[in-house]
């Protein structure tokens, strides 16, 4: 059987979304090492077990920036247990720790897949372009192969398993590569997360004006929906960064993503063509965004929004 090892940053004191995705897949292709980066614990171990991680190996790096360090000390341990395939997220961290392990190894890395396969040859990964209007396969002989996995290419499912085994990984000094984490700030944010909401709406440079944000906040709130912009708005400063969709962004994968004064730029398509329903607003009729809805509302956004929230309020 594959020896599989994936990579996972902690989130709220436990695994990431993100992460369990990828122990989902992990789990159908060979047995599942977890690479846990955090604070870590016995609820979090039995998380992973539970989706399908037969031993975890953790690393806490603490005020240290973890990629070097990490880094290193899997390259050293990849040595001598070599394993087949090393999984990791399309997330700054990871990225970050599969360059540099890549490097270390003399390996090569596949990034942004949609899906990976072992084969008797090696490693193929399928991977989405144009948009996701195509699909293009890559493949990678020579172990361990480290990929890169889109987030939201699998759907985190629980496989009832037991706690894992649990190994410490110490992270040694770097020297020169060494850094520490001096100060950091928590986002500050209202309402669901937008890479796990069941519902997202979101606004483009349709909207006017960064004032005009506020009727997309206002849509949301009643629906419990997490709010989301386009690159261009976020370029102009209307929103901040981590509002945004796309393919240099946030994937998203909802029940329902509403698309309010959104053109439908290739870039911002990427990131939310996935969604079961997506619902479109915009004044031009022949908008891109229409192309991937499932409901097209051709109007203006400042007179359509409005009677939407006048809608939710009554109800």
């Amino acid at each position: 059987m594959a020896s599989v090892w994936v990579l996972i940053e902690e989130s709220d004191r436990a695994p990431s979304v993100l992460g369990l995705e990828l122990v989902t897949k992990a789990r159908q292709l060979g047995e599942v090492t977890a690479v846990y980066l955090g604070s870590g614990g016995a609820a979090a171990f039995s998380v992973l077990g539970e989706y399908g991680a037969a031993s975890v190996l953790h690393a806490d790096a603490g005020e240290r920036l973890a990629s070097a360090p990490l880094a290193a000390a899997l390259a050293a341990r990849a040595e001598t247990e070599a394993p087949d395939l090393i999984l990791a997220g399309q997330a700054y961290t990871d990225r970050d720790i599969a360059g540099r392990l890549g490097a270390r190894l003399g390996v090569g890395v596949l990034s942004n897949a949609a899906d990976v396969r072992l084969t008797d040859d090696g490693v193929e990964t399928d991977h989405e372009i144009f948009g996701g209007a195509q699909i293009v396969t890559a493949s990678m002989s020579g172990v361990p192969h480290i990929v890169l996995v889109r987030p939201k290419s699998f759907q985190a499912e629980p496989a009832g398993g037991g706690p894992p085994s649990v190994t410490v990984l110490e992270l040694a000094d770097v020297g020169r590569s060494e850094a520490r984490i001096t100060e950091s700030h928590a986002e500050e944010r209202e309402g669901p997360q937008l890479g796990e909401a069941a519902v997202v709406i979101s606004g483009g440079r349709g909207l006017g004006s960064a004032e005009a944000y506020e009727l997309i906040e206002k849509v949301a709130k009643p629906l419990g929906a997490a709010t989301g912009a386009t690159r261009a708005i976020v370029d102009a400063g209307w929103v901040p960064y981590a509002k945004q969709v796309g393919q240099t962004g946030k994937t998203v994968k909802p029940d329902v993503y509403i698309a309010a004064g959104i053109s439908g730029a290739m870039q911002h398509l990427v990131g939310m063509k996935d969604a079961s329903t997506i619902i479109a607003i915009n004044k031009d009729p022949d908008a891109p965004i229409f192309s991937v809805a499932d409901l097209g509302i051709v109007g203006d956004v400042h007179k359509v929004l409005p009677q939407l929230i006048e809608a939710l309020e009554r109800r």
